[in-house]
């Protein structure tokens, strides 16, 4: 199972990593749990010092958008619902670690959770996240990938 885009799009504002702007994350599969680390760069900031709120959301969105991968049948989705809970500022410098896991899933939907943490202390709870995912149907994938077919095909492997 692949999770990460190899194809020439590489587009995506968190994973993509032919964005210039974006946040180049590359995630793993560790015991049924989608991980991947991040480094926050100094333009990530809201408040001096404090990884914006935005940011934070999105890379949980994002690791918690690819647990479908992990359903009995797995399938790339779309944020139907994300609620972020913030348990502390998220500071800037120190390396984060993002784990989402999988936690239900039927016909259309998985629901997943996840949470970030410092990544040399993953006792450090930063914020938590669960979400609502929706698989893609044939409709969305023709008109947002008709442009990427070597896209399409990575979504469908």
């Amino acid at each position: 199972m692949e999770l990460n885009d190899t194809t020439d799009y590489q587009r995506c504002f968190v994973c993509g990593q032919r964005n210039p702007y974006g946040l180049h994350l590359v995630f793993r599969l560790e015991n049924n749990t989608i991980v991947a680390d991040f480094q926050p760069r100094e333009e990530h900031q809201g408040f001096p010092g404090v990884i914006h709120g935005g940011i934070v959301a999105a890379v949980l969105d994002e690791a918690l958008g690819r647990t479908s991968m992990l359903a009995e049948k797995p399938e790339w989705s779309m944020t139907g619902r994300l609620e972020v809970r913030y348990r502390r500022y998220v500071p800037f410098g120190p390396l984060l670690r993002i784990r989402a896991s999988l936690e239900s899933e039927r016909r259309q939907i998985v629901q997943a959770s996840g949470k970030l943490t410092l990544a040399d202390d993953e006792s450090v709870t930063l914020a938590e996240a669960h979400g609502t995912f929706l698989y893609l149907s044939d409709n969305v994938i023709d008109t947002v990938l008709k442009d990427y077919p070597a896209l399409r095909e990575f979504l469908e492997q």
